[in-house]
């Protein structure tokens, strides 16, 4: 029984030891992790910047299946956040500062240890991203007492960012590496009314500008009590490489045409019905530029007449609004064409008997809204040369602003 005695108050000793140790301590950490990912810096800064996607990376999410997760409205950009509960805690984040592709601020807390939380993103060779990946905060007592007899706060914390950025990177592999692209050929776009958003955005940014403008557009039909009639698109009304700008309209389809009143940033307009050669990209938008370097190749193999009074048009059939992995988008392209000019004869009357004059021809275009009926020569002693009717280029009706994101 001595013997017992003995150890229980070895024991006791220890812990009050171990208390008062622990309970010296500044419990301050710092940690720092990098690591190069094998994606496009956009494309790794989109997928860290949304909180829906820290659930499949985390390795403390991962490993820990007792955990629920809650996400807001909003999981990406300033004012970003989520919660977590657990059977060993609950948790939030919060992100207060973004620099598009560049850096994002974080404020984390986990049952009374918080954390300031920094990521940078930096190209690197062969289109590769460096990482980098930094906490410094205040530990809970607890959490001061599982970090002591692990090894210290570097250790602990930090073998949990080098898992999770090895998870950014096979996720990330997985994602954009697996995409197709399918030419679909020459389709007719049907007429449709919309509410829109006009401006000029850089090209690399209007897929951030949709997550921005898409949930306001959406907000204005449903106070207004408009029907929606399919999924949002975007009208690029130019589209230039070189200086990477673009004049887009971010849109709503609705059942019918409205007036909206002066001085609202919402407008609203009809898209004509035209012939289009479609194309359909699955996967990370990443990858558009492939596509539409497709479609070109197929209209000019194809020797199809484009349309060049604007540029193409993008539906969003499944969009980052819909899923939060880049393998499952799907965006519908279309790119507008010229109708084949169909040449027509025209029968003339030979009161004289006459060799007809095979040049008495007229042909006819139609117009993607409006068709032009043919025309017939007149019945003279001459036979008449009308010349051919001019194909009308339709363009979609919008009414442009200069607003800039």
């Amino acid at each position: 029984m001595k013997i017992l005695k003995y150890l229980f108050l070895l024991s006791l000793l220890s812990l009050v030891a171990l208390t008062v140790f622990v309970a010296t301590q500044k419990g301050i950490f710092s940690v720092e992790r990098s690591k190069v990912i094998n994606s496009p810096k956009a494309t790794v800064y989109n997928y860290i910047n949304d909180f829906r996607n820290y659930e499949d990376f985390e390795s403390w999410a991962v490993e820990d299946p007792s955990l629920n997760f809650t996400f807001p409205n909003k999981t990406a950009g300033n004012g970003a956040s989520f919660y977590w509960t657990g059977t060993e805690g609950a948790g939030n984040a919060i992100t207060l500062k973004t620099k598009d592709g560049e850096s994002i601020q974080q404020k984390m807390k986990y049952d009374g240890t918080e954390a300031d939380v920094n990521w940078t993103f930096k190209d690197t060779l062969a289109g590769k991203t460096k990482v980098t990946w930094k906490a410094k905060g205040t530990m809970s007592f607890l959490f001061k007492i599982y970090t002591a007899l692990n090894g210290g706060s570097d250790k602990v914390i930090g073998t949990i960012y080098e898992k999770s950025l090895a998870n950014i990177d096979k996720n990330l592999d997985y994602e954009t590496k697996t995409y197709n692209i399918k030419v679909d050929g020459v389709v007719q776009k049907t007429e449709t009314p919309y509410i829109k958003q006009t401006f000029t955005s850089e090209i690399a940014k209007v897929t951030k500008n949709a997550r921005i403008v898409i949930p306001k557009l959406i907000r204005f039909s449903e106070t207004n009590a408009l029907q929606t009639t399919g999924k949002p698109f975007i009208i690029y009304h130019t589209y230039d490489t070189t200086t990477g700008l673009a004049k887009i309209s971010i849109c709503l389809p609705i059942n019918k045409e409205i007036s909206i009143s002066s001085g609202s940033d919402i407008l609203s307009g009809k898209l004509n019905g035209f012939e289009a050669v479609k194309t359909t990209l699955t996967g990370d938008y990443s990858h558009t530029a492939e596509a539409i370097g497709k479609s070109t190749a197929y209209i000019n193999n194809q020797k199809i007449v484009p349309d060049l009074s604007w540029s193409h048009l993008e539906v969003l059939t499944v969009s980052k609004l819909d899923t939060k992995s880049p393998s499952k988008l799907l965006t519908e392209i279309y790119f507008p064409t010229k109708p084949k000019v169909v040449p027509v004869t025209a029968p003339v009357s030979d009161p004289y008997n006459t060799q007809t004059d095979p040049s008495a021809t007229t042909t006819t275009t139609t117009d993607p809204a409006v068709a032009t009926p043919a025309t017939t020569a007149p019945v003279v002693k001459k036979p008449a040369k009308p010349k051919p009717a001019a194909p009308k280029p339709t363009t979609p009706t919008t009414t442009p602003e200069e607003d800039e994101f």
